[in-house]
């Protein structure tokens, strides 16, 4: 079997939750695995990351550079290339960054790329079985992975759940030596940060979040409700944005804000890798959608087919009931 490797993407000396999704997923390879971690980037920040891996993996490659400072996937795909062993099997989250970062890597290494990965059926050690899913999540489709000579595999957020073992005392290794030199047609300019809106959805522990299966601007008033009553703040997915009955600033996604509330309600959304991009922390998750083979039900802890239009002011009602509150 070949190597496993996870990319661990970072962002200000905290690993991205998807570091132990990917270690989840390099079990679902190889049980008996040991995936090695390989951050990449510079500056005091990357050896908080690397040290906080230290208890998922038993192995962190550190590659320090200044060129990646701001993590660009040109140079990033090179770095990878140079210290990376041809042949082996390499876990990239299925991010914006990863969708840049993993089909050239595949290219470049002459091996098979794979991308937005949601389940993985097993290998026989020259081949793996994968689920992905295609047209907008309405068909999932067993792919058969010719690793024979190495993978490149993207894994969609929030698809494989973190397991839990014992600490381990992972070593770290400094390969910063065997990048080389690092050149790239573009190059980083400047991070602007949005203006925060009337509510910081990033701060809340309770989410109501509303996709477009909440028909109507009016309609949002329902989800309001029972944010009230759970003490949470109503979110949404980019079509209600982009059908203007909810502020940007409300929008949780790869092109919106990021999440780390306890609870998330998912109501009437399909469960789009760019949405469930936004959602970190492991919440508890509550899909509820008319359609029982929506994608959100894939990652939810538990699942309610119904109308949300129906259900949600039921909910609201026995919440409130239970917490004593009067209307």
């Amino acid at each position: 079997m070949a190597r496993i490797f996870a990319y661990i993407a970072h962002k200000g000396g905290v690993a991205d939750d998807s570091a132990a999704e990917l270690a989840a997923a390099a079990k679902k390879i190889d049980a008996g695995a040991s995936p090695v971690a390989v951050v990449t980037g510079w500056g005091p920040d990357l050896d908080a990351v690397c040290e906080s891996l230290r208890s998922s993996y038993s192995e962190i490659w550190k590659v320090a550079n200044q060129a990646i400072a701001y993590p660009n996937a040109e140079l990033v795909r090179q770095a990878l290339v140079n210290v990376i062993p041809r042949d082996s099997i390499v876990l990239v989250p299925h991010s914006h960054f990863g969708i840049d970062l993993a089909p050239g890597l595949s290219i470049k290494t002459n091996s098979a790329f794979v991308s937005d990965v949601l389940a993985i059926d097993g290998t026989d050690g020259t081949s793996l079985k994968v689920v992905r899913q295609e047209f907008g999540g309405q068909v999932s489709a067993h792919v058969r992975c010719d690793i024979s000579s190495g993978a490149i595999i993207s894994i969609r957020p929030g698809a494989f759940k973190p397991v839990e073992s014992s600490p381990l005392a992972g070593v770290m290794v400094d390969k910063s030596a065997e990048v080389g030199a690092l050149t790239a047609a573009r190059r980083y300019l400047e991070t602007i940060v949005a203006e925060a809106g009337d509510v910081d959805i990033t701060k809340q522990n309770v989410l109501v979040s509303v996709g477009r299966g909440i028909q109507e601007q009016d309609n949002i008033a329902i989800a309001q409700e029972l944010a009230d009553a759970l003490g949470g703040a109503v979110s949404c997915s980019r079509p209600v944005v982009d059908a203007k009955w909810l502020p940007k600033s409300r929008q949780v996604g790869s092109s919106g804000q990021t999440v780390k509330p306890k609870v998330y309600l998912a109501c009437g959304m399909s469960g789009s890798f760019q949405h469930l991009a936004g959602i970190k922390g492991n919440p508890f998750i509550v899909a509820i959608n008319k359609n029982p083979k929506a994608p959100i039900f894939q990652v939810a802890d538990v699942g309610v087919v119904a109308d949300i239009l129906e259900f949600l002011p039921e909910l609201t009602e026995k919440v409130r009931e239970v917490k004593g509150i009067s209307v």
